[in-house]
């Protein structure tokens, strides 16, 4: 079959993704949280890195119990953050700058504070009593049913007012809105409408396969693997809580809404095994263009394993579905605390060199670890109810450090996280004009990508190794590329399976390896990795 011309692909097909977590990037305005006039202020260091695609973590107004994942006004902006015109002018400068911008869109529950949800309390009779979920006791006056809150406890809250629960699968200040009800669609529809008409070239969808629940309220099964050290969350298996079948025509008519406009994109959260992962890609290619694929994020960092889960990933993927890579985000582990420094270059060069559009974690690119935080410093709700679990999200985000003056140039404030000890050495202004630094693997790897066809949109085919060795092709109609990674500290060799006789060497994790030649042996160091154009 013939290959699409570049040409034929879509802007986010191309292109990288980079997520900004907006109370942590850069503070202008002196209170220790980040805000838009912060992100204005670094759109051109981002242009810089090579990417052209920015998602940007909620910046609603929301009373902030779980930091912006409880909106109170889904078409507003939080002053902590600014100003609508502050927006506007992000959203400006950076279609000035030829970058796109992504929004998070959170659907699958609002604030307690939202307006819609302050009606729907009033009573049984409120017009928007069913724009949530409601339900009576059970016989003994306890909770519906056995489901449970991903922060802790029931997931049901008994409202005295009404002698009713409402169900909440995060905080109790964050009620699920009843996506069954065609006036929450439309409600939420209009929403998008709202900022795609402003010009926002997407969504990042909250949760998306938690939108719609068992009509029928049935129990939760218990789960036979559950052991103490996991979140009490799992206790159950979330057989009646997510991934519904109604939900596909949920996220079908998103889609529809996402295409009364020109190329804009539809991302969808979901942490799901892939053979129910890839349906959220919808009939047809109707659904979200990238469900988010986080195999990378929750796999042990061993070469089969991954190299099993890539394959079955490719094989799973629909006709036309495009596949996409995470290596962290607000809510797991930075990379570089997962897997340690040396690993992480392994891990930026698997990311940016496997097919598929790529998301980067703010302050990745950098090799920011994760910030230990004092049981006095803690701020999210989930370390708070289910203390000792190793839930806390609050490490993963802490500020991005700028340079190495007083609170790494991310404030003149207090910052409302604290920063890594080592902010002095690993800051953006120290690695920029260090060839050897993290910062100059990831442009360097980003540039490489933007350039060949073949990393950017080509084919992949894996190659056979073994032990820490993890190799693979990418292919267009002008030029092979082969990648080859040891995710072991200690060197290996790679002989028989090597699929070529030449190759020059384009980019490595250790200095001067670029313009080499590869052939029938090739030596890796520990902790190496190997991006060469097969010319033989």
């Amino acid at each position: 079959m013939k290959e699409r011309e570049p040409e034929n692909y879509k802007w986010w097909q191309k292109e990288i993704v980079y997520q900004i977590y907006p109370r942590s990037y850069k503070d202008n305005s002196g209170d220790g949280i980040g805000d838009l006039p912060g992100i204005i202020e670094k759109l051109d260091y981002i242009k810089d890195l090579g990417i052209k695609v920015i998602w940007i973590s909620p910046i609603y107004p929301s009373p902030m119990a779980d930091f912006g994942y409880d909106v109170s006004d889904y078409t507003g902006i939080h002053p902590m953050f600014g100003t609508m015109e502050d927006f506007d002018r992000l959203l400006d400068e950076i279609h000035k700058r030829n970058m796109k911008l992504i929004l998070d869109f959170v659907p699958n529950h609002s604030s307690n504070m939202h307006e819609w949800f302050q009606e729907s309390r009033k009573s049984k009779d409120s017009p928007k009593r069913d724009c949530y979920i409601w339900k009576d006791p059970a016989p003994d006056g306890g909770p519906p049913n056995n489901w449970l809150s991903v922060f802790g406890g029931s997931g049901w809250e008994y409202d005295e007012e009404t002698n009713q629960y409402y169900y909440h699968a995060f905080l109790k200040e964050q009620p699920d809105l009843n996506w069954r009800n065609p006036e929450v669609q439309e409600a939420m529809f209009h929403v998008m409408r709202f900022w795609l008409e402003k010009g926002v070239d997407g969504f990042r969808v909250d949760v998306m396969w938690h939108l719609i629940k068992d009509d029928q309220f049935r129990d939760n099964p218990p789960n036979p693997d559950y052991t103490k050290d996991y979140s009490p969350y799992d206790k159950h298996l979330q057989a009646f809580t997510t991934d519904q079948p109604e939900v596909h025509d949920i996220v079908e008519k998103m889609r529809s809404v996402i295409d009364e406009y020109d190329e804009r994109l539809l991302i969808g959260e979901i942490y799901l095994p892939v053979e129910q992962l890839v349906e959220y890609y919808g009939k047809d290619n109707r659904g979200a263009h990238l469900p988010f694929n986080f195999q990378l994020v929750v796999l042990p960092w061993d070469a089969r394993k991954i190299e099993a889960a890539i394959n079955k990933y490719e094989g799973a993927l629909p006709p036309e579905g495009w596949p996409n890579w995470v290596l962290g985000n607000h809510d797991n582990s930075r990379i570089a605390t997962r897997v340690g420094a040396k690993q992480a270059r392994i891990a930026a060069m698997l990311l940016l060199t496997l097919r598929g559009t790529p998301t980067i974690y703010y302050g990745d690119e950098i090799g920011m670890e994760d910030v230990s935080i004092a049981p006095d410093q803690v701020q999210d709700p989930q370390e708070k109810n289910i203390p000792g679990k190793g839930l806390n999200r609050d490490p993963e985000r802490t500020p991005m450090q700028w340079n190495a003056s007083e609170n790494a140039g991310f404030t003149n404030g207090n910052p409302w996280l604290p920063l890594m000890g080592n902010f002095k050495e690993l800051n953006v202004e120290k690695q920029w004009d260090s060839e050897e630094s993290m910062l100059s693997f990831y442009r360097k790897l980003i540039a490489l990508r933007q350039k060949e066809p073949a990393l950017q949109i080509g084919n992949y085919r894996p190659v056979l190794s073994k032990g820490n060795l993890l190799a693979y092709i990418r292919s267009s109609e002008e030029k092979k590329i082969f990648i080859t990674l040891n995710l072991g500290n200690s060197g290996a060799v790679m002989d028989s399976e090597i699929p070529f006789s030449k190759a020059v060497i384009l980019a490595s994790t250790h200095a001067g390896r670029e313009g080499k030649s590869l052939n029938k042996t090739i030596d890796l160091q520990a902790n190496e990795g190997l991006v060469a154009e097969i010319t033989e």
